[in-house]
């Protein structure tokens, strides 16, 4: 007999799920909020049949691919169903500490679930069966053992499982992920009004400053539930984050260089020990910067290079912030193999690139 399975959201995480693991021998069932998304689902083949939230009584493992506060939501309304005695729910969140508070009271098994991993795009449309492929997969069971079924059947994403307790998840993750989200969303708020006054500034932060903002450009309600639900971390770390620019601001009142030389010093040598390469915990961006000299059919060559050798990308944008070439084209790639490779190909063609580091 088919295991049935209930992806509940069809976003991109969900959609992606679906693409990873359907197969002959599970029965995928699906459901999502947006209308357009259950007929796309559909349509595509992105899951055998969409149906509601009610019929999880058939089911035998039930994922929640949605926003944190929607997953609290949903967990009440599966509590009062008579779902299968041997039900696995588990979710897909950035935040576990409250989740699993509330999964103690749950009468089903729950395993709190956190793939980290993402990508430019979003919707039922980005669904990518390699999304998840050498990314961290987390997992917060109770018990371990309770996570061997889930395991098994998440294994066709090539993800890497880590049994983590909720609270040291959710205090990691506050660090490498919420706190810089948070942070770069201020940033960005800083140069609506620097915009305002300095009309030229848009243009000029296409550069470096669109770089390191690049996640403020993320879901939104996502963020307002992460925040939410990783409320008392936050607060310290915010604080912790205010110590930090209170002390260089200091050292600036002060005008002690060998302060603000050691603040930056010990911050690049931090930074130097980081993996370069992996999946953590913001997704990782396979950028190639190609610079373009003012010639007729540059940008078309580079594309074609990368055509003929079948290699694909997920993005292209030109950056025009240097004097001494027309432009610099940002290329993004689905992996670290199609980044490597095409660069090496766009080198032999004697174009500049530089990878982002």
């Amino acid at each position: 007999m088919k295991k049935k399975v209930f992806i509940l959201g069809l976003g991109l995480i969900g959609a992606s799920l679906c693409r990873a693991i359907k197969n002959p021998s599970i029965e995928l069932f699906g459901w999502d909020h947006s209308a357009e998304t259950r007929e796309i689902a559909l349509e595509v083949g992105l899951v055998d049949q969409i149906t509601s939230i009610e019929e999880a009584k058939q089911m035998d493992i039930i994922i929640l691919a949605v926003p944190v506060l929607a997953s609290l939501s949903y967990l009440q309304v599966l509590a009062e169903l008579p779902l299968k005695a041997s039900v696995i729910v588990t979710d897909t969140g950035s935040t576990k500490n409250e989740v699993m508070k509330i999964a103690k009271e749950l009468p089903f098994t729950f395993i709190g679930g956190h793939p980290m991993a993402g990508s430019h795009k979003s919707g039922v449309k980005a669904g990518n069966p390699n999304l998840f492929e050498e990314a961290y997969y987390i997992l917060t069971p109770f018990e371990e053992s309770d996570a061997v079924p889930l395991i098994e059947l998440l294994t066709p994403t090539r993800a890497k499982f880590v049994v983590i307790e909720p609270e040291a998840h959710d205090e990691i993750v506050g660090v490498l992920s919420h706190l810089p989200h948070i942070v770069a969303a201020g940033l960005v708020r800083m140069s609506d009004s620097l915009s305002e006054e300095h009309p030229r500034a848009t243009q000029l932060a296409a550069g470096g400053f669109r770089d390191i903002t690049r996640i403020a450009s993320s879901d939104p309600q996502m963020w307002t539930d992460i925040l939410l639900t990783n409320r008392p971390t936050l607060l310290h770390l915010i604080e912790e984050w205010q110590n930090q620019m209170n002390q260089i601001k200091s050292n600036l009142l002060a005008k002690d260089q060998s302060a603000i030389y050691a603040f930056f010093d010990q911050a690049k040598q931090s930074r130097d020990l980081l993996p370069a390469k992996g999946r953590g915990a913001i997704p990782a961006f396979y950028d190639l910067y190609v610079d373009i000299l003012d010639i007729v059919g540059a940008v078309a060559k580079v594309m074609t290079i990368l055509s003929e050798a079948d290699i694909s990308i997920i993005n292209l944008k030109i950056q025009e912030t240097r004097e001494d070439i027309f432009g610099v084209l940002e290329l993004s790639f689905k992996n670290q193999n199609d980044l490597v490779k095409g660069q090496q190909m766009i080198e032999q063609a004697d174009f500049h690139c530089r990878i982002r580091s």
